[in-house]
């Protein structure tokens, strides 16, 4: 997971010295979830609009103007629009010329369910988005959270027909979050002290990177397999395996959304400024770790036009069979969403 950025980064400016901005970026969903991308996308202060949309009336515009309400507390000029969408695909023409389209609609898991669960029923609601968003903004970068992540990523490029590097999936950046999490409470450390990865799929077959894990500790950058013992770190490799499964459970209505949302505003981040940051996140892998044809969690360099390319991780036999054992997995899923 790359450093976190400078505050020169994070607020970009012209030659002129005013803010650079970078359009229109839009939220497909607007619950917990999508109107928390919102709000961390305009806080960004760098687009001119986020636009939320969502099918419950009135939602997405009651939203909207909460969070615009907010900007001269917080000082930012980025406006959000909120449009209500209708089953007839009315209302998606508010996302027109987005850059950059984040879909978080679908059902949210419940206590006991796997993400699989979810895969019919999110399965119909993102063919009609990605369908709505091809006509609406063919130029758009998608990112895609909604579950079955891997599974409605690859429904998404195929319901859209964009080239696969312009449709790619959140899930590698927030498992990530979470192991460093982990690692960084059980180490007493800094969380930015803390550098961890995980790759695969966004499920049962994620695969936690134990060898590219590091922890500075008194300027000193040391590897976690030197830190902790082989049985504590598949424990915490565990808990990051179902680190949304424990949120679920405790929140016993709803899942977790300030993390994810986090992760997706960042992915939208790299794509608006073209920055070429290395990030994990589920991207359509064609040749690399000798795996082809799959949407897959990986490390990818993100810019204006989606995935640039897939940055190739150095892995152990262990890590490196896990990976492909995850892509075997998700590929046989991925052939029938399709028809779904």
């Amino acid at each position: 997971m790359t450093d976190a950025l400078t505050p020169a980064q994070q607020a970009p400016q012209s030659s002129a010295g005013t803010r650079r901005r970078f359009g229109k970026v839009a939220v497909i969903g607007a619950g917990f979830y999508g109107s928390t991308t919102a709000q961390r996308l305009a806080e960004y202060d760098i687009f001119e609009t986020v636009v939320l949309t969502d099918i419950i009336e009135g939602r997405p515009e009651g939203l909207a103007l909460d969070i615009n309400q907010s900007r001269p507390i917080e000082g930012f000029e980025t406006k959000v629009v909120g449009q209500t969408t209708k089953p007839g695909g009315e209302g998606y023409e508010a996302i027109a010329d987005s850059s950059i389209v984040i879909i978080t609609a679908g059902v949210p898991r419940k206590p006991g369910m796997s993400r699989m669960d979810l895969l019919e029923t999110n399965a119909k609601i993102v063919r009609e988005v990605a369908e709505n968003i091809a006509k609406h903004a063919p130029s758009a970068v998608v990112i895609v959270v909604s579950n079955p992540l891997d599974e409605m990523t690859a429904l998404t490029q195929i319901a859209t027909g964009f080239p696969k590097n312009r449709v790619m999936g959140q899930a590698g950046m927030l498992d990530t979050a979470r192991f460093s999490h982990f690692v960084a409470e059980e180490l007493g450390v800094p969380i930015a002290a803390v550098r961890t990865l995980t790759l695969g799929s966004h499920g049962d077959t994620m695969v936690p990177v134990p060898s590219q894990c590091f922890v500075t500790i008194d300027g000193v950058r040391r590897p976690l397999v030197e830190l902790l013992p082989a049985e504590k770190i598949e424990e915490l490799v565990t808990r990051t395996r179902n680190g949304g499964g424990e949120i679920v459970a405790l929140l016993k209505t709803g899942s977790a959304y300030f993390a994810p949302s986090a992760a997706a505003a960042r992915m939208a981040r790299a794509i608006a400024e073209d920055s070429g940051r290395i990030l994990p996140v589920c991207a359509w892998v064609d040749g690399e770790y000798d795996i082809h044809g799959v949407y897959l969690g990986v490390e990818a360099e993100i810019g204006a036009e989606g995935v640039r390319r897939v940055v190739t991780t150095p892995l152990t036999d262990s890590e490196l069979a896990a990976l492909r054992e995850a892509a075997a997995a998700v590929a046989a899923k991925q052939a029938d969403v399709a028809h779904l």
